[in-house]
């Protein structure tokens, strides 16, 4: 897979402003296991449903035109901390479903500290949610989980992400030595900023794309 180096992307345009983390309910914990869990309960997204928001991770490999550029999807979710997106292993199916593979390139706040590049398996995705995991020989040392439901005037939308060993005879030296080189606490604190910022942003790119999806005939 190609390599992405630093310095960052340039900033891409803005399709509406970034929510403060300050508007959803964030949590950060350390689990009886050692593992570190961070949640969020995201404020409304408006004239959203679940629908779109599992056609968006069906697409997300996908280009969208914006006043006379095409960007690829993914750098227009976050202008600022979306580095690059690809589909590293299809599905069974051939899609982007349970058993596909993301390949998620990013850096939280635009800072090189807070610099990711992963692949994770799907482990699910529907109009219930997606979760995503990665497994070292086996045992599992990451997930992240975002479970879709409906409101009053739009979507509800909850994210879970847990680092760490669950179980595993070398749970307890991977947690308090090597879990902190892969992804730290402050790191974990911005990505709870980033996320909320995301989410935020389906409220101003995703129905007006979902609409346009088909032609708009679908």
């Amino acid at each position: 897979m190609k390599p992405w180096q630093l310095p960052l992307l340039p900033e891409r345009p803005y399709l509406g402003l970034l929510k403060p983390v300050a508007s959803a309910a964030t949590s950060q914990t350390v689990l009886p296991t050692g593992q570190f869990m961070w949640t969020i309960e995201h404020e409304t997204i408006r004239g959203v449903t679940p629908a779109m928001l599992c056609w968006w991770f069906e697409t997300l490999g996908e280009t969208m035109e914006y006043r006379g550029t095409t960007y690829p999807r993914y750098l227009l979710w976050h202008p600022r901390d979306h580095i690059h997106w690809e589909l590293a292993a299809r599905s069974p199916t051939g899609g982007t479903g349970q058993g596909a593979q993301f390949r998620i390139v990013e850096a939280f706040g635009a800072n090189p500290t807070f610099y990711v590049d992963s692949t994770e398996v799907v482990e699910k995705l529907d109009e219930e949610g997606i979760s995503l995991v990665r497994r070292i020989a086996g045992v599992e040392v990451f997930r992240l989980e975002h479970r879709f439901g409906f409101a009053s005037d739009g979507a509800s939308y909850h994210s879970r992400m847990v680092v760490g060993a669950a179980s595993g005879m070398a749970r307890r030296i991977f947690n308090r030595v090597v879990r902190p080189m892969l992804f730290t606490q402050a790191m974990g604190a911005a990505w709870l900023t980033h996320n909320v910022e995301e989410v935020g942003m389906f409220e101003h790119l995703l129905p007006p794309l979902y609409a346009a999806r088909n032609g708009g005939n679908a």
